[in-house]
């Protein structure tokens, strides 16, 4: 490859990379205000914000995907830089999916608001595991933007903490429904909601899986968090 045609190729990748941030950007930007209306006052704009704003991620990743089959057939990448063009379609696919959950999670808020068979009280676990969702995908991002491979392992053991808030969340709210059965349509919006933040996690997860292929080489999909960490050690 020519210095011309190398420092092009640089800048398209710079592009790329630039866009995925602008994407997960928006995307965390969702989450919390959708996690934000589970703990807030009713916002009758909130669900038409969250609707126009899935429409414009759902754009975001036809777009990166786009760039990066364009860049696969002018530069035919190999190696490392293979790798990450297919990673940020990996990542981009996360991405797109954490915003469709973050609109669940806003239409299960409106419905919830106003509603006194649960309070706010009683699902105040299912916000906690919000705001731990917001901050395992922002620590996802950043190990995506560095190419860190220890914060994406660190990751691993985020994402067992939302794990064990949704089981929490599950066994409060079947004690809810089982003293109170007027409360069981509320209790099942709320664990949807906990389930929609339990993928979120998941999605964080596979962002940081992906971050180790890229930097290792290696596919980690469906391996344990010690199979990894033995696999880096290898690496090193």
């Amino acid at each position: 490859m020519t210095t011309h045609m190398s420092k092009q190729f640089e800048i398209e990748m710079e592009t790329i990379r630039s866009d995925v941030l602008a994407m997960g950007g928006l995307v965390e930007a969702q989450l919390a205000r959708s996690v934000s209306a589970l703990s807030e006052d009713e916002n009758p704009e909130l669900l038409e914000i969250v609707k126009r704003n899935e429409k414009e991620i759902n754009q975001m990743q036809v777009n990166i995907d786009l760039q990066c089959a364009q860049i696969i057939a002018r530069r035919q990448p190999a190696a490392v830089d293979l790798r990450v063009i297919l990673t940020i379609s990996k990542v981009v696919n996360d991405l797109e999916r954490v915003g469709d959950e973050a609109k669940k999670i806003a239409r299960k808020a409106a419905r919830l608001q106003g509603n006194e068979r649960l309070t706010r009280m009683q699902y105040y676990e299912t916000i906690h595991a919000g705001e731990l969702a917001q901050a395992i995908l922002h620590r996802a991002l950043n190990a995506f933007a560095r190419l860190d491979i220890d914060e994406a392992i660190a990751i691993y053991d985020a994402d067992d903490e939302i794990d064990m808030a949704f089981d929490l969340v599950t066994r409060q709210l079947v004690s809810f429904m089982m003293e109170d059965p007027r409360t069981i349509s509320s209790a099942l919006e709320v664990l949807f909601v906990a389930k929609s933040i339990e993928r979120i996690g998941d999605h964080a997860k596979n962002i940081a899986e992906a971050i180790v292929q890229v930097v290792m080489g290696k596919d980690v999909r469906h391996a344990s968090l010690e199979e990894i960490k033995a696999k880096i050690a290898e690496h090193e």
